[in-house]
C-alpha cells in the first residue's frame, strides 16, 4: 500500500445557482427534460433572450494534495473558501464536478452535527448503527461500546433516543464513535465548537493519540488556530475555492491571517451573505451588528453594540454573546447579556438591542468579532468571524506595564431593547490573556 493514503487531483466542483435542486425532484426532472427539447429545436433569438440563464459558481477549483498515512493536516480559511465542499466531497457525500479523490482506507467523519445518527433511535442502536456503517462486526463495536460511552459522558442517556440529546451530546457521542471504532481515516470540521471547553481539550488529545500512537490520519477544520497549531504540523489554506501548496503551520497561519486582514472592517454590518454558525434562524436570526458612535473602538472608551434581530416565533429567556478572538483564533473576551440574571422575553417581530459597556477593556490590536443570540445553551442563530474590528488607543495609555496581549476586567453592561429598557445588567467579563 502506498504510504499516501489520501490523493486528491485536481478536484473542482461547480453548482449552477437558480437551477436544479431548487424544487421537488419532479419539478427538477421537468426543468432538465424541458432544456434538453430546447436543445434539439431550433431557437429564436427572442427565446434565447428571454431563456433563463444559470449562474454558474466554482466552490472548489482545480484543488490538489496528498497527505501521509498518520499525519494531520490542518485545512483553514475563510468562511465560503471551500472547506465543508472539499470534505463533503472527500467523505463521498457529494461527487466533484471534476477530478479524482483517492482514500485508502475506512473513513470516519464528523461534518455537521448528527450526522449519521437516527433521531428516532437510541444512543446505543446509533452506536451499533455507526459501526455497521464503518464495516464493522457488531462484536468489534461492543468491545469499544463502554469505552465509547464514558469519553461521551452519556451513561445516564445512552438508552434515550437521540433526538432528544442536546447538540453538545450528540457531538460528544458522534466523536466518541468516530474516533474509538478504528477508522484509517478521520475528518472533523467545526462540529467541536459546540462541545464546552473542556471537552474540546479531551478532543484534542485525543486526535493526537489517533494519530501519533494509532498510526491513522486525521484531516481537521478549524477556526481556531491555536488548536491547528497545537494538533497539525502542515496545512492546507483554501481561498474563494483554490488552494496553495501544503505547508508548515506557521507559513498557513501567515497566509490566512492575511486573508482575514482583508475581511470587511466595516462596523456596520448587515449579515444575509455571511454564512451562519450553529443554529438556523428558525426562532430568532439577527440581520444587523453596528458598533454605535464613532470608530474607532477605543481602549479604555465605551463600546456600545446594536444588534438587529428578527424574531420569527416567541423567545423566552433569551441572551446575546459576543466573543473577541485574537487573529491566531483565541478567545479573549466574551460579553454574555445573560450573565448578571437579566434575560430577554421577545415576541415576533423586529428588535433593536444595545449592549453597552462603559470602558472597553480590550487592549489595542485587531480582534475578529463574532456573535449569537441563543436560550438555555441552544443557539438560535451564530455569526462566526463576521468582522475584523480594530481597537485604537491614545498616546496617553502607552503604558508598558498595562501590556498588550488581552483585558483587564471593567464589569457593567446596559442592555437596551427597541420594545422597553432593560435594567442594567452586572456583567463580569470572562478573559483570557495579559492584563
Amino acid at each position: 500500500m502506498s504510504s499516501q493514503i489520501i490523493q486528491v487531483q485536481n478536484i473542482s466542483k461547480l453548482y449552477r445557482l437558480g437551477q436544479l435542486g431548487a424544487g421537488s425532484q419532479r419539478e427538477d426532472v421537468a426543468k432538465w427534460w424541458t432544456r434538453a427539447r430546447r436543445k434539439s429545436a431550433v431557437q429564436c433569438p427572442e427565446n434565447e433572450q428571454t431563456a433563463p440563464k444559470s449562474q454558474d459558481f466554482w466552490a472548489l477549483k482545480d484543488v490538489s494534495f496528498e497527505v501521509r498515512q498518520g499525519e494531520v493536516l490542518g485545512i483553514i480559511g475563510r468562511n465560503g473558501a471551500g472547506k465543508s465542499t472539499l470534505l463533503k466531497i472527500l467523505a463521498r457525500v457529494t461527487q466533484p464536478t471534476s477530478g479524482e479523490a483517492i482514500l485508502r482506507g475506512r473513513v470516519a467523519s464528523l461534518l455537521e452535527v448528527g450526522t449519521g445518527f437516527h433521531p428516532e433511535l437510541s444512543g446505543r442502536d446509533n452506536v451499533f448503527l455507526n459501526g455497521a456503517i464503518l464495516g464493522m462486526r457488531k462484536a468489534e463495536v461492543a468491545s469499544k461500546f463502554d469505552e465509547i460511552v464514558a469519553f461521551a459522558e452519556v451513561e445516564q442517556f445512552i438508552d434515550t433516543p437521540v433526538k432528544r440529546y442536546s447538540s453538545g451530546m450528540y457531538v460528544r457521542l458522534a466523536f466518541a464513535v468516530a474516533a474509538h471504532l478504528e477508522p484509517e481515516i478521520l475528518i472533523v470540521d467545526e462540529v467541536l465548537a459546540v462541545g464546552d471547553a473542556a471537552f474540546q481539550q479531551k478532543c484534542l488529545g485525543k486526535m493526537q493519540d489517533v494519530a501519533t500512537s494509532q498510526g491513522r490520519t486525521v484531516l481537521f477544520v478549524s477556526h481556531h488556530m491555536s488548536a491547528v497549531r497545537r494538533l497539525c504540523r502542515k496545512c492546507l489554506v483554501l481561498d474563494k475555492g483554490m488552494c496553495a501548496p501544503v505547508t508548515d503551520v506557521d507559513d498557513a497561519v501567515t497566509q490566512y491571517n492575511s486573508q482575514i486582514a482583508m475581511e470587511s472592517s466595516a462596523f456596520d454590518v448587515e449579515t444575509d451573505q455571511i454564512k451562519r454558525g450553529h443554529g438556523h434562524g428558525r426562532e430568532a436570526r439577527i440581520t444587523r451588528v453596528k458598533a454605535c458612535g464613532q470608530p474607532p473602538l477605543m481602549y479604555g472608551g465605551p463600546l456600545c453594540l446594536e444588534f438587529c434581530v428578527e424574531v420569527k416565533a416567541p423567545v423566552r429567556n433569551a441572551m446575546i454573546g459576543i466573543g473577541f478572538d485574537s487573529v491566531e483564533g483565541g478567545r479573549i473576551m466574551t460579553l454574555d447579556s445573560d450573565a448578571g440574571g437579566v434575560m430577554l422575553n421577545l415576541q415576533p417581530g423586529f428588535h433593536s438591542i444595545v449592549v453597552t459597556l462603559p470602558e472597553l477593556p480590550l487592549h489595542p490590536a485587531s480582534y475578529v468579532v463574532h456573535c449569537s443570540i441563543g436560550s438555555g445553551g441552544y443557539y438560535f442563530d451564530a455569526l462566526h468571524r463576521f468582522a475584523v474590528w480594530e481597537v485604537a488607543t491614545s498616546a496617553s495609555d502607552l503604558v508598558s506595564d498595562r501590556g498588550f496581549g488581552g483585558c483587564r476586567l471593567i464589569p457593567g453592561v446596559v442592555a437596551d431593547s427597541g420594545r422597553g429598557r432593560i435594567p442594567a445588567i452586572d456583567l463580569p467579563v470572562n478573559h483570557s490573556g495579559v492584563a
